[in-house]
């Protein structure tokens, strides 16, 4: 459903959100372990986000990545996924057809948009600080 930079893209930035709640700024090496990700390939995630101002980075030795913590209940996954899926999420044919719309609709046309309307739903009512919370509980989960 999402790209596998976007997987990458959610859990980082969880995981930065926990350790900026906890006052922390962290490494992208720390990031790319955390998550499971390679760490070239999480390093161009990070700099989308910090693009987009989902996170911010701060160079040096005490350096790192870090959200402020009053955002983190105000960013939504949906803002996430945006910045680096775009909204192409809301848009796709369920089928993978290039051409798929009301007028000419694949087989799976009006099932997937009622599906597509309630992924959207809830990108838009879920915050990162919810997220975050579960992981600092121990209840979710980053990687296996």
């Amino acid at each position: 459903m999402f790209s596998k930079a976007c997987e990458y893209g959610i859990r980082a930035t969880i995981y930065v959100a926990v350790q900026s709640l906890e006052d922390k700024r962290t490494s992208l090496k720390g990031i790319a372990n955390e998550i499971g990700s390679p760490v070239a390939f999480t390093a161009k995630i990070l700099q989308q986000l910090v693009r987009n101002k989902i996170m911010s980075s701060v160079m040096g030795p005490a350096g790192g990545f870090q959200i402020e913590k009053k955002k983190i209940d105000q960013i939504t996954l949906s803002q996430i996924v945006d910045a680096i899926d775009g909204d192409s999420i809301y848009r796709g044919c369920g089928l993978g057809l290039k051409e798929c719309n009301t007028a000419q609709p694949c087989p799976v046309h009006d099932k997937f948009a009622r599906i597509r309307d309630e992924l959207k739903y809830m990108l838009n009512n879920t915050t990162l600080f919810e997220l975050a919370s579960g992981l600092e509980t121990g209840l979710t989960f980053l990687k296996r």
